[in-house]
């Protein structure tokens, strides 16, 4: 009996709200499975960008002599470093997106983009979770929230409509060139030392400030760090970014839906 009211009141949905409901079961699904036999569970998603904050804070405060970034470096690193983990494990698991659950997409009639917008949210939810660990650090270094932290939600959503975009591009192209899933991991890699994470725009010399405008991410981090250090706001890159985001987007939706009969014949 319940069932069947739960799936007439399923069918009343509108195909807004289905979508919406399809999204939050495979995103919670996800999250599940990902810490259900994990002991540890939601400190293992900030337990790797505390790591690596750490490695470079000593590097470059114990080991080499620092010129770039603010005080304190730890904080300062966190910023960037947390939304870049978010970017970077979304990215890397939509290579996988149709492969991992080949049998299932192909047995079930909701939008496929939806097997990437999981992978993006479950990531964002992780990023969430872990933004009163960024808030701690900030307390115990000293370092001030600014009114700047406003702009933590546009932050959130222009990395949203990123992430998706690069995801919707990567995911169905994965399945046609394989090789393309290490491609993207050296993309990434390098990517993240073209991004200003261990260091800003403005350590760059002049013409590579420009430059480095284009790359979306710096606009995005800007944002971030800027709860915390109001210097670090560069609203041109913010501007770009947002454009690039947009574009971005848009480009992964049309090479989607021109790609998704060919895929779901492929895989």
């Amino acid at each position: 009996m319940s069932s069947t009211f739960d799936d007439v009141r399923a069918h009343q949905r509108t195909p807004l709200a289905r979508y919406w409901h399809s999204l939050w079961l495979l995103t919670r699904r996800d999250l599940r499975v990902r810490y259900s036999t994990s002991v540890l569970g939601y400190f293992w998603s900030i337990l790797d960008p505390l790591v690596m904050a750490g490695i470079y804070w000593f590097v470059f405060t114990q080991v080499f002599e620092r010129n770039v970034g603010s005080e304190p470096y730890i904080v300062f690193l966190l910023a960037a470093l947390l939304p870049w983990m978010w970017f970077n494990g979304a990215v890397s698991d939509c290579t996988r997106a149709f492969l991992r659950e080949a049998k299932l997409i192909r047995s079930t009639r909701i939008p496929r983009t939806i097997w990437v917008n999981r992978l993006v949210l479950s990531k964002g939810i992780e990023f969430v979770a872990a933004i009163p660990v960024l808030v701690l650090f900030a307390v115990v270094y000293g370092a001030e929230i600014s009114a700047d932290a406003l702009l933590f939600p546009l932050a959130i959503l222009l990395q949203v409509i990123l992430t998706a975009g690069v995801g919707l591009l990567v995911a169905p192209l994965v399945v046609f060139f394989r090789d393309l899933e290490r491609a993207v991991k050296l993309i990434l890699r390098f990517l993240f030392y073209a991004s200003p994470i261990i260091y800003s725009t403005a350590d760059l010399p002049g013409n590579l400030q420009f430059w480095a405008a284009f790359n979306p991410l710096s606009g995005i981090f800007s944002l971030y760090r800027a709860a915390f250090f109001p210097d670090q706001l560069d609203w041109f890159a913010v501007a770009i970014g947002a454009a690039m985001s947009v574009a971005f987007l848009a480009l992964g939706l049309l090479v989607f839906s021109r790609s998704e009969r060919s895929v779901l014949k492929e895989i």
